[in-house]
Formats: C-alpha cells, sequence, structure tokens
C-alpha cells in the first residue's frame, strides 16, 4: 500500500495551483500543461489519498471538505521540499554559508558583522522580507534565520523575542491630527487605517467603542512604500514601528507617538528542524546587539 512518503510532489503542486485558482484552465496555464493532463494527474492524486479533493459542476470548481483540509498541509510540504533542495545546494559548498532575513526598518549590520568576526570566511547573504512572507521565506528555505515582527503566524518556526519598540501614527503634514504632539489611539479611530485591522487591534477596538464600522477589504498593502504613498494621498492613516517610521522619513508625512498603543516586539526565528553552530551563534548575538538592531548603533564587545 502506498503511503504518504511515495506521493509525488508534481501531482502535490498541480492540486495546490488548481486550488488557488479554482480553474482547471487557468491551472493549467499556469503550470505550462495541458487541461487534460492536469485533469488526468488531479485524478491520480484523488486515487492515492483515498479522497475527492475538488467538485466539478456547470457552477465551477470548488474544494471538497478533503480538499480544504489537504491544502494546507499541501502549502507546508510544499515549503519543506523547497527548503530541502536549497539547503542541500548550499551544504554542497565548501565555504560557511547563511542567508538572514530582516523587516523593514531593522538595521542586520551589527550581526553580519558579529557572525563575520566569529567565523572567518563565512558568506553572508540579505534578504528582505516582509509582513506576508516573513515566516514563509524561513519554510521555504529561501532564509536560514530571520529578524522578524511579531505575531508570527504559522507553525514550524522556533521564535525568540528580543526587544520591544514604540509604534507610531503616521500622518500627512496637512492632517489635522499632525498639529498635536501625542495622540490617542481613540483619535486614531476616526480615521481608516490602511492595513489590516488584525496587525492594529487597539485601533480596531477603539472604532467599535465608537460605534464605527470596521471595513471589509480583500487586501491591504504590505510594502511599506505602498502605505505611505496612500498616508500621503490622504486615505487614512498608518502604524509603524518606530525604527520603519524612521527609515522611511518623508518630507510630507509626521509621525506621533500614541497612546493606548502598544509596543511592537522584534524577534528572530528559524525553522523548528535548523539547528548548527552558525544559528545558534546568530541567536546568541541577537540577544546580545538587541536593540541595535532597531537603530543601527552597534555595541561593543560582540566577537
Amino acid at each position: 500500500m502506498r503511503g504518504v512518503a511515495d506521493l509525488s510532489l508534481r501531482r502535490v503542486r498541480y492540486f495546490v495551483a488548481v486550488a488557488d485558482t479554482l480553474n482547471f484552465g487557468r491551472a493549467a496555464q499556469r503550470l505550462h500543461i495541458a487541461q487534460p493532463v492536469l485533469s488526468r494527474q488531479i485524478a491520480v492524486l484523488e486515487r492515492e489519498l483515498g479522497a475527492k479533493l475538488f467538485d466539478r459542476s456547470t457552477n465551477g470548481t470548488t474544494l471538497t471538505a478533503a480538499g480544504r483540509d489537504v491544502l494546507e498541509e499541501a502549502r507546508t510540504l510544499l515549503l519543506r521540499a523547497d527548503a530541502l533542495e536549497r539547503r542541500a545546494r548550499r551544504a554542497s559548498r565548501d565555504v560557511e554559508h547563511v542567508r538572514i532575513g530582516f523587516m523593514p526598518g531593522l538595521v542586520v549590520t551589527p550581526l553580519v558583522q558579529g557572525l563575520r568576526t566569529s567565523f572567518a570566511g563565512i558568506e553572508v547573504e540579505l534578504v528582505r522580507t516582509g509582513w506576508d512572507d516573513q515566516v514563509a521565506t524561513i519554510l521555504d528555505g529561501r532564509v536560514d534565520i530571520g529578524l522578524l515582527r511579531l505575531p508570527v503566524v504559522g507553525d514550524g518556526v522556533r521564535v525568540e523575542g528580543l526587544f520591544e519598540e514604540p509604534r507610531v501614527a503616521v500622518v500627512p503634514m496637512t492632517h489635522p491630527l499632525a498639529e498635536a504632539s501625542e495622540l490617542s489611539i481613540d483619535d486614531l479611530a476616526a480615521f481608516e487605517l490602511l492595513q489590516s485591522p488584525e496587525a492594529v487591534p487597539e485601533w480596531r477596538d477603539a472604532r467599535r467603542r465608537r460605534g464605527l464600522s470596521i471595513r471589509a477589504a480583500h487586501s491591504y498593502p504590505h510594502e511599506v512604500e505602498v502605505k505611505l504613498e496612500r498616508v500621503a494621498a490622504g486615505l487614512g492613516v498608518a502604524i509603524l514601528p518606530a525604527s520603519t517610521a524612521r527609515f522611511y522619513t518623508r518630507p510630507d508625512l509626521v509621525t506621533r507617538a500614541v497612546s493606548g498603543l502598544a509596543p511592537g516586539t522584534v524577534g528572530i526565528g528559524r525553522a523548528e528542524d535548523r539547528d548548527g553552530t552558525v544559528l545558534d551563534r546568530a541567536v546568541e548575538l541577537a540577544h546580545t546587539l538587541g536593540a541595535s538592531l532597531a537603530t543601527g548603533r552597534v555595541l561593543d564587545g560582540i566577537a
């Protein structure tokens, strides 16, 4: 009897492509294969799993209950496979190598300097990440270790908190709120938030207290640059970590402290199954460096 370990990763990729599009034709185009071939491969996968994954009718394609249950596991399986391939390629090299992910506003230079002092000849690559992929880049092996902004959503990543930093409101220079030296979260509740309310639960709760609705949006901009462009256009306000706001200073925007807004936490994370001298040292250095990763101030005695 075939087990899960015998599953074809290619068929799992096909399944995820169809699940993402809910359209066999579009999925086939994305995969650069013929639609009949895709349909046959999905049928083979369903036989291997012993479950029907899709319902197809004149109204379109939908995931079955089994398909919905399998989808998240399938995504995780593909991430793990990609990570294995990347790590194997890097392990085949003769030099020590590490890739570090970092969120906007964080300064990685002190950590890189510490690793180069600790390991002669080490190669360090840096990968800029965002809210939407800071965990995925760790799970799929694009980075070995990442400086993260908590909370972290998803399993499979071991995270250690490093330090807290204030979060601030960003508003246009001409905005009525720009005249105050400090704002309250209730002040902000009257204005649209240009990011997911889940990222700023204090704003969400203040808006509910005032009886104001929270608009449902299909997507929010993940890129800091896009958020700030929308703020500058007068479309709303944004909440950023103080280090990110400093990094993206603009003459047409101002930042203000906000009472009632909890600080953000910066952490360092790696895959749960990843260990090693270099990664252990990176975590140790990150704890030693602390808030210098947000200010760029290199501490003495990190070697």
